[in-house]
């Protein structure tokens, strides 16, 4: 097998999987690749390049699913459920993409694609970024609040509601299916407020 960045990187994304970002390390990955350690040096020079290459590797794919069509709607919507999935398709995966370097240039094809998208439907330049990156920080913290308490007791409905008077904090109380509910149903409750802002503000 010929040992090129792609094949790391897909290597490094399936430990990853299996041990966690914290417990990835470049040797675990040689072993895996059936190489020397020092061979990914080739490659990448530490760690932190390898993992801003994984996550710019997520970006893509996210991107590159997300179908455009000529709705800026669709492209926001989509955008951001392709971006969530790729994150949550990935064990650590929201946590690694958080604040990395991207580094794939194909990452800003699809940028401006969708940007081009937003402008010709009337949003300017600095309105489109900013409605691009909204759903993007939205998509992504969302991932990282799903994968940072998935297994942890203490943030079920229960163990909230056990927590909060429901006489004295009736509305703190109701809110707990709102906060830990269905996570598909909360991501997407969201995502179309964000949408349903920007047709307002466009109006």
């Amino acid at each position: 097998m010929a040992l090129d960045r792609d094949t790391v990187v897909r290597t490094a994304l399936r430990v990853m999987d299996e041990v966690g970002i914290d417990n990835l390390t470049l040797r675990r990955i040689a072993t895996e690749l059936n190489v020397q350690a020092p061979a990914l040096y080739w490659h990448f020079k530490n760690k932190q390049e390898l993992v801003d290459e994984m996550a710019s590797t997520v970006l893509a794919e996210a991107l590159g699913a997300a179908e455009y069509g000529e709705d800026w709607t669709d492209l926001l919507v989509n955008y951001g459920r392709a971006l969530r999935g790729a994150l949550l398709s990935h064990r650590d995966g929201a946590k690694v993409f958080s604040g990395t370097y991207l580094t794939r240039t194909d990452v800003y094809k699809g940028q401006d694609r969708a940007l081009r998208l937003l402008t010709d439907a009337g949003f300017s330049l600095a309105e489109g970024v900013a409605g691009l990156m909204t759903v993007h920080c939205y998509a992504t913290g969302h991932a990282v609040e799903e994968q940072a308490v998935a297994s942890d007791p203490r943030y079920t409905l229960q163990a909230r509601a056990e927590r909060i008077d429901a006489e004295e904090l009736p509305l703190a109380h109701q809110a707990g299916e709102g906060l830990f509910g269905n996570a598909d149903e909360r991501f997407e409750r969201g995502l179309r407020l964000i949408v349903n802002g920007m047709r307002k503000a466009k109006a």
